[in-house]
């Protein structure tokens, strides 16, 4: 009996979007389990929902995949995915320059942990422009977000707002 095949779609999943899900969704038909790994510190930026948050939103989107699990992370990637026996980094590429940047860190990390792939998949042409930065732009000067994020994710917006009208 082989091994299964785990991969790993790691992001900051804040929030996560519906890009992000189509993804996660084609990725968890593909590989026997899927662990979604969410970023709980970055050098990179501030988020709009705290690890926990992101982490509650990721798992409720995606209760519906049997073979997939949501789980926090504070490392390199790669020694994140070492730690569950992953053979796959899952990547989702909206534009060239998501390309570039993603095809600059897949060579990194092949350098760092050479029995890992990284494996593409092109957005879906409904949801190639969507990225969470942009949903959180939207969602900050106070319009609806439902058609690009799932519908958990929508309801947090608007409990953030509610919650910033009353202070």
């Amino acid at each position: 009996m082989s091994s299964p095949r785990i991969a790993l779609c790691p992001g900051t999943y804040d929030p996560i979007t519906l890009g992000h899900l189509d993804v996660i969704e084609r990725a968890a038909g593909i590989f026997d389990q899927l662990v979604v790994g969410v970023v709980i510190g970055s050098t990179k930026k501030q988020h709009m929902f705290d690890a926990e948050r992101r982490i509650a939103l990721a798992t409720e989107a995606t209760a519906h995949l049997e073979n997939v699990a949501i789980q926090g992370f504070n490392m390199l990637v790669i020694d994140f995915a070492r730690a569950f026996g992953a053979c796959a980094l899952v990547k989702g590429l909206r534009a060239i320059s998501d390309f570039d940047y993603e095809f600059q860190m897949a060579q990194i990390n092949k350098r760092l942990a050479p029995e890992i792939e990284t494996v593409y998949f092109p957005a879906s042409a409904e949801y190639s422009f969507i990225s969470s930065s942009g949903v959180k732009e939207i969602a900050v000067w106070g319009s609806q977000v439902d058609e690009w994020v799932p519908p958990n994710v929508a309801n947090a917006f608007r409990e953030r707002e509610t919650a910033a009208e009353k202070e």
